[in-house]
């Protein structure tokens, strides 16, 4: 066996371990996780946001944008009109399951060991991505989140801060969030031609609001390699009197580039507020 097959062995076995801990592991919070689906909205809206179907991602074939398109409207399907009442856990893998191609994925660009490569189901992550915002503007709590290590792309009409994202591979990596209050809340998602939007709406309004911002923006050079860093906040201020109620450090991003930088680098900034209120519907 040639030592790259090994290597291949090895990282099939360690993905099996992984995926069979993670199934143990779930097996005693099966009673924990929103199951539970409405066709009707709640009352209240949360957060809206919606992100382009189709980009430029470098050199990459096309045509695994529309594959991508598919597999997210087979995804979409498993979640939308999903409850997430107090106590309960949302999790992406628990309701979307694992992807095949006779459930109908299609090859799709994936993000797998510092490389960009294809596979069946590609392209979800723009899902946990737009599902992971809409869930900083809730309170409810992160539980578990992975991004990338690496930027592998350019800025295309790039609306939200560079690593605010989510990854997935399943079972393992997976974004799921804990609902640690008294509200139940909805998600419901949808695509047109041209954006996959979703809407989180409450069973009763919220006294918080929370906004996103970046921070510290900047690209940087290190042994040879180049590299982006940067910070994500998230404020609270109260919906009524618009008092700042406090701000929480919650992603320090430092990824390798992947792409050619002009030179010199793109300036340094300190702020993208705005881009929260400019990526609403």
């Amino acid at each position: 066996m040639r030592l790259s097959e090994m290597h291949l062995f090895f990282y099939h076995m360690r993905v099996f371990q992984f995926r069979l801990q993670r199934h143990l592991q779930d097996l005693f919070l099966l009673s924990r996780f929103a199951e539970e689906r409405r066709e009707e909205n709640l009352p209240f809206i949360v957060k809206r946001h919606q992100s382009l179907l189709r980009r430029r991602l470098g050199d990459s074939d096309p045509q695994l944008q529309e594959n991508k398109i598919v597999n997210l409207g087979i995804a979409i399907q498993k979640i939308d009109g999903i409850l997430i009442p107090p106590g309960k856990i949302f999790s992406v893998w628990r309701l979307v399951g694992k992807t095949s191609k006779r459930k109908g994925y299609m090859e799709g660009l994936t993000l797998s060991r510092g490389e960009v490569k294809t596979g069946v189901g590609g392209g979800l992550c723009q899902l946990s991505n737009l599902l992971y915002w809409m869930a900083l503007h809730t309170p409810m709590k992160v539980v578990e989140r992975h991004h990338h290590s690496f930027d592998p792309f350019p800025d295309e009409r790039r609306v939200l801060p560079f690593g605010s994202g989510a990854s997935l591979f399943y079972n393992y990596v997976d974004l799921r969030f804990l609902n640690t209050t008294e509200t139940t809340f909805q998600i419901r998602l949808w695509m047109t031609d041209k954006h996959l939007k979703g809407t989180i709406y409450a069973s009763q309004p919220l006294e918080i609001s929370y906004s996103i911002q970046e921070r510290k923006h900047r690209f940087l050079k290190k042994e040879g390699k180049n590299y982006r860093e940067n910070e994500i906040w998230r404020i609270a201020r109260d919906k009524r009197s618009g008092k700042k109620m406090g701000e929480e450090l919650i992603i320090h991003n430092f990824a390798e580039v992947k792409y050619e930088l002009p030179d010199p680098f793109p300036p340094e900034s300190d702020s993208m507020g705005a881009r929260d209120a400019g990526a609403r519907m």
